[in-house]
């Protein structure tokens, strides 16, 4: 019998898969079933990974320093709004590519830490889809993900997104390089 895994594409294997369940988990919601979502625009498949009371977003608009970071999503409606805007947008565009691959292929989910019932996960996102119009649309930032293992599974509490991949840039907190 051939496994799934053998057969997937090797940016939309879950590297966590055969030697750790709860990073598989948060892999999964995170990378997976995001993605999958977002390129059809279905938040229904994805509402149920938050920690609705209490969750927040921080907004970094891909800028080094925290000091111009925002509270943009103050709960989880907030985000939901914007979440679809983008992923209607996303959809309405027309692509030269397989645009669920190209996403796959620019995303990267290695680091998770696990403390108790806590996690940090550090999503990263490096590539491009290939527009119609021959133009590229760059995928290039960050999000840490904190989450909480619940009775439920691994979900979302709160996260800090849109931040500059890679992180700090080389210059310190003044503008200065280093």
């Amino acid at each position: 019998m051939v496994s799934v895994m053998s057969v997937l594409p090797a940016a939309e294997r879950n590297p966590f898969e055969a030697q750790d369940p709860d990073r598989a988990d948060i892999w999964t919601m995170l990378v997976q079933r995001d993605i999958d979502a977002f390129v059809a625009a279905d938040w229904d498949a994805v509402k149920n990974d938050f920690v609705v009371d209490g969750f927040f977003g921080v907004d970094g608009g891909k800028k080094p320093n925290p000091d111009t970071w925002s509270m943009r999503f103050p709960g989880i409606g907030e985000y939901r709004d914007e979440w679809l805007r983008q992923a209607k947008e996303f959809r309405n565009t027309e692509f030269a590519e397989d645009p669920r691959a190209a996403i796959f292929r620019a995303t990267r989910l290695e680091e998770i830490e696990i403390s108790g019932d806590r996690a940090i996960a550090h999503k990263k996102f490096d590539g491009s889809i290939r527009k119609a119009d021959g133009t590229l649309d760059r995928l290039l930032w960050q999000t840490l993900y904190f989450c909480k293992k619940t009775d439920a599974g691994w979900k979302i509490t709160s996260f800090c997104g849109y931040l500059p991949n890679p992180l700090g840039g080389g210059t310190h907190g003044d503008g200065q390089t280093e």
